[in-house]
C-alpha cells in the first residue's frame, strides 16, 4: 500500500475514534439538535462535568465540535454538519444490522 494511501487510511481511523467511544458518542448526540453548555451534556449524558470536558476538549481539538462563548457561558454544537449527517446514517445502518453489531463477538465493549 502506498503511503499516502496509508496516512489517509490511519487518518481515517483517527477520525473515527472520535465516534467510537461511547461517552464521546453520547456528547455527540447530546448536541445533535441544539448546543448546550458543559454542565447540560453532563446531565443528559450522566457523566462528570471533568469527565465531560476532557472529551469535549478532545472533540473540540479535532473539530467534531465547535464552541461559542457568550460572557462566562460556553456553549458547545457540533462543527461541521456532516458530522450531524453521519451519526443519523449510523442510526440508518443499525436500524439493518443491529442484530449482527450486538452479537458480533468481535466487537467488545
Amino acid at each position: 500500500m502506498l503511503k499516502q494511501e496509508t496516512d489517509k487510511l490511519e487518518l481515517k481511523a483517527k477520525l473515527f475514534r472520535g465516534f467510537g467511544d461511547m461517552t464521546r458518542l453520547s456528547i455527540l448526540e447530546s448536541i445533535i439538535d441544539e448546543e448546550k453548555t458543559v454542565t447540560d451534556i453532563s446531565q443528559k449524558v450522566k457523566q462528570s462535568q471533568s469527565n465531560v470536558s476532557n472529551h469535549l476538549s478532545c472533540l473540540l481539538e479535532c473539530g467534531l465540535v465547535k464552541i461559542r462563548k457568550d460572557g462566562k457561558n460556553r456553549f458547545y454544537s457540533i462543527g461541521d454538519k456532516r458530522v450531524v449527517k453521519l451519526l443519523k446514517q449510523g442510526d440508518d445502518i443499525l436500524s439493518d444490522i443491529a442484530d449482527g453489531i450486538y452479537s458480533c463477538v468481535n466487537y467488545k465493549k
